[in-house]
């Protein structure tokens, strides 16, 4: 065991669930952390974060897939996730992507005024981009997406979505999320260890079951 980790003592500790819209690996991951995290016990906190950010201008890297050899690579292994998994998507996994970031502001400003309907308007947005391969690129599409189109304080939610606090709070979810070393999408961080990619769920799973090492 690595001197970072720490064992629960009590209750056991949620898993911190970091993930990109515009991640189709943070996607696949989305559909599968809840009931891996319950069957053993634990709950799970979403948390979006931009890959744009950690990628582009902390490691000073290329979009992924521009990167020769790797980004042939993620797209074959992204198709054969699929396949496994009985997958289906409109989006294709090479076409650049749109913003992220009202969708994660949209996100993290219901986390604060509406915690209940956050998870699941995450999963409806991740739902939309991927499966329907619909953009999300305007407050309003993102708010009827997330399910807060029809309510009765619709103008509030807007507001709220595009508001200074809500680009306030992706942001210190961004700068805590590097600061505690996440550089990718999806991550997940439990005990103090830190798992990359959606092909580390079994090892995370195995981490749970036994307590960890």
């Amino acid at each position: 065991m690595s001197e970072a980790s720490v064992l629960p003592v009590g209750d056991p500790a949620p898993i911190d669930f970091y993930f990109d819209f515009i991640s189709p690996f943070g996607y696949f991951a989305s559909l599968r952390i809840d009931a891996l995290a319950a069957s053993h016990g634990r709950t799970v906190e979403w948390r979006s974060m931009l890959v744009g950010v950690t990628v582009l201008k902390v490691m000073g890297l290329k979009p992924l897939m521009e990167i020769p050899l790797r980004g042939d690579y993620l797209k074959h292994d992204a198709a054969r996730y699929m396949r496994r998994h009985g997958i289906v998507m409109k989006r294709p996994i090479a076409r650049p992507p749109t913003s992220p970031v009202i969708a994660g502001r949209a996100f993290h400003w219901l986390r604060v005024h509406a915690p209940d309907r956050a998870r699941a308007a995450a999963a409806a947005l991740y739902a939309a981009y991927w499966v329907e391969d619909i953009p999300l690129d305007t407050v309003e599409l993102v708010a009827d997406i997330a399910g807060l189109g029809v309510a009765a304080d619709r103008r509030a939610v807007l507001d709220g979505i595009a508001s200074g606090e809500a680009a306030a709070l992706l942001r210190q979810e961004v700068d805590a999320s590097i600061a505690r070393g996440i550089f990718g999408s999806p991550s997940f961080l439990v005990d103090g260890e830190l798992f990359f990619g959606v092909d580390k769920l079994d090892l995370l799973e195995e981490w749970l079951a036994i307590g960890g090492w």
